[in-house]
Parts: structure tokens; C-alpha cells; sequence
């Protein structure tokens, strides 16, 4: 099946990667996800993952056609 992973923000500037199409194999998980598109790289514990536009944790069952996006957590404003 094929995805769509997206990385973003500082991800996407560390790992020089913005938007990708992959082949995956079935019964694939978001963090295995992860681990094929970046198999040198862990996945850190603070980044986000979001399925199709929504929040999901890393044991998340991805399928065909879905967009992975990993980004690291939103910071800022002042107080």
C-alpha cells in the first residue's frame, strides 16, 4: 500500500525531508512508519503524530492512501 509522510518544522529541516509518497508493507504502525522513512533515526518521545489531519498515538494501524505527519510539539507566545 502507499502513504504519504510528512515531516514538519524543525523535523523536516533535520532530516531534509518535507512530503514523501512511500510503499509500505500491511499492518503497519505510525511509529513503524517512522522507522522506514528514517531507519538510522529513533522516534524522539516528544514528537506528535497525527493520522489524516487528526492526533494519534505511535501504535496507530495505518492504511492505504492515509497521510502520516510527524512535528514537533508547538511552543511559544509570550506571558
Amino acid at each position: 500500500m502507499q502513504i504519504t509522510v510528512r515531516l514538519f518544522a524543525g523535523l523536516r529541516e533535520r532530516y531534509g525531508m518535507d512530503v514523501m509518497t512511500v510503499s509500505v508493507p500491511g499492518n503497519i504502525t505510525v511509529s513503524e512508519v517512522w522507522s522506514l522513512v528514517l531507519p538510522e533515526e529513533p522516534l524522539p518521545d516528544n514528537v506528535l503524530a497525527a493520522q489524516n489531519m487528526e492526533y494519534v498515538d505511535y501504535e496507530s494501524a495505518v492504511a492505504d492512501g492515509d497521510e502520516i505527519a510527524f512535528f514537533p510539539p508547538v511552543t511559544g507566545g509570550a506571558s
